[in-house]
């Protein structure tokens, strides 16, 4: 793979050769991209889409998918994030540009284990879904066609004819009138799904299948196409990853963390140590509200577990001096030693702020970095309750954390779906006092700052200094001599030529 120094150059195509590049608001993702994009480009259209998909999953999971509020907050989020999705929009080419590229980069990403397939395939699944309800009925034909599908509607008179055994034979309709719903016939080896069920009229090896329930067999075929990409696209992976410019951007996206810097900056000193106590049980989450808990009742806490929570503290105002006091206070209740202490934790915290070794100035730990990495072991409590706890150990914790049964159902439902960021969010609505909070929980110090809003009457007082949603810093790659092998590195304005892409993805 090729690379070169220089911004992407804009090209700058006539009308029909712009349409031509991406005729339809959607696709089947069919052809790999091809042309120059800049590394920086490459990473922000990565975020952008993954920010995307995990929208589409929360909503998927908090609203009834077709339902108009599932809609129009679907639409605001790909209107937000400037991607595709409807096809009477002017100038439209960047916007699918955009969601082309950042589809296969994706694949690249999310190709790497059987659950980052599964979890990619569904969350496109229903990104289809949702931009094929939406599609004009005169552009259904054409889209078909250009996806290589041989759906072809049939005539008015072939439907007159068919009109009562199609009506029949498909649950969709329930006694209602065919016209001027579409028919489409398709090869009955297509339509399976259907026939299982009962649901569609066969006739000399074809399947007539009315327009409601064309949508399933369109994304069982997309999901055929791209779990077969995704399988070959983790064969050619390897060649990919040697580029170490691409490899940290790679290994990192499935898990990584977009969305605000929690660090410290203006909060510092807005908590005092007296209010921890009193905050932790009405606006930390549950995997800090454990932390504090065990740290209270065992003056102790293993170098996971103090990782986790103090950068947490640190990220809602706890200052250097607080954060000395604080810890040290604690361990000498465990009946340890000042001087042991000074010599063996203050330099660690000191790290922490950034006041020793590499000057790293860290930030608190993201839902999905606490899910992903460093599992807890027997005698820790770090980790995510809903990812790490036994079943029936969590459901007591909600119990003793006054959640009604119902409510702790939900939640386990949600855990056993392994939905653990949604189940959170859902712990927060119910504690709360909520019915929707407004908001995707991504962070632990998110959770903290909107409990804190919402007690405070909606005045922002400990989030003033919360800064505009950029990506993490990922203190977990290595910076080499030339910064080449870091994610610093995206940020070079280099040309990467994406003609090896094509071929690696094919």
């Amino acid at each position: 793979m090729e690379f070169s120094g220089g911004k992407r150059k804009k090209l700058r195509l006539a009308d029909d050769q712009r349409n031509a590049c991406y005729p339809h608001s959607l696709q089947f993702y069919l052809q790999p991209p091809s042309g120059n994009v800049s590394l920086t480009e490459f990473e922000t259209l990565a975020i952008d889409r993954v920010k995307l998909l995990k929208s589409v999953e929360n909503l998927g999971l908090s609203y009834m998918k077709g339902t108009e509020q599932y809609q129009s907050k679907l639409e605001a989020e790909l209107r937000k994030l400037k991607f595709s999705y409807r096809e009477s929009l002017e100038d439209e080419y960047e916007p699918r540009r955009k969601d082309h590229i950042s589809h296969f980069i994706l694949r690249l990403a999310y190709c790497q284990s059987e659950d980052l397939r599964r979890w990619f395939i569904q969350q496109e699944m229903d990104l289809l879904r949702f931009r094929f309800s939406i599609l004009p009925k005169d552009k259904i034909q054409s889209f078909l066609k250009d996806s290589h599908l041989q759906f072809e509607a049939i005539s008015d008179e072939e439907k007159t004819v068919r009109e009562q055994d199609i009506i029949a034979s498909s649950s969709s309709f329930g006694g209602a009138q065919l016209d001027p719903e579409s028919v489409y016939k398709i090869p009955f080896a297509e339509a399976l799904d259907l026939f299982r069920g009962r649901k569609v009229y066969l006739e000399n090896g074809f399947a007539y299948v009315p327009h409601k329930d064309i949508v399933a067999i369109i994304l069982n075929e997309f999901r055929t196409k791209l779990s077969k990409a995704l399988a070959l696209t983790a064969r050619s992976l390897p060649a990919v990853q040697s580029d170490e410019r691409l490899q940290p951007l790679l290994n990192h996206l499935s898990h990584s963390y977009t969305g605000q810097d929690y660090s410290t900056q203006g909060n510092a000193g807005k908590i005092s140590l007296d209010q921890i106590d009193s905050l932790s049980t009405k606006s930390f989450p549950p995997c800090m509200r454990q932390l504090h808990k065990a740290l209270r009742e065992n003056h102790h806490l293993r170098h996971g577990g103090r990782m986790q929570y103090g950068l947490f503290l640190k990220g809602i105002g706890l200052t250097l001096e607080q954060a000395l006091q604080f810890w040290k206070q604690e361990f000498i209740r465990g009946n340890m030693d000042p001087d042991k202490f000074d010599k063996g934790y203050s330099y660690n915290i000191r790290h922490s702020y950034g006041k020793e070794g590499k000057r790293t100035d860290y930030t608190p730990y993201s839902c999905m970095k606490i899910i992903l990495t460093n599992t807890p072991g027997q005698g820790d409590y770090h980790g995510c309750p809903f990812r790490h706890s036994d079943p029936e150990l969590l459901r007591q914790k909600l119990q003793a954390y006054k959640i009604p049964p119902a409510g702790i159902s939900q939640i386990l439902d949600l855990v056993k779906g392994t939905h653990y960021q949604v189940a959170c969010q859902k712990f927060f609505e119910m504690t709360h006092n909520v019915d929707d909070c407004g908001f995707s929980l991504s962070h632990p110090n998110q959770f903290f700052f909107e409990s804190q809003r919402i007690l405070s009457g909606g005045k922002d007082i400990k989030k003033d200094s919360v800064q505009p949603e950029t990506p993490q810093p990922r203190p977990s790659v290595q910076r080499s001599k030339d910064s080449s092998s870091t994610l610093d590195s995206l940020s070079s304005a280099l040309d990467m030529d994406l003609e090896e892409l094509e071929e690696l993805l094919q």
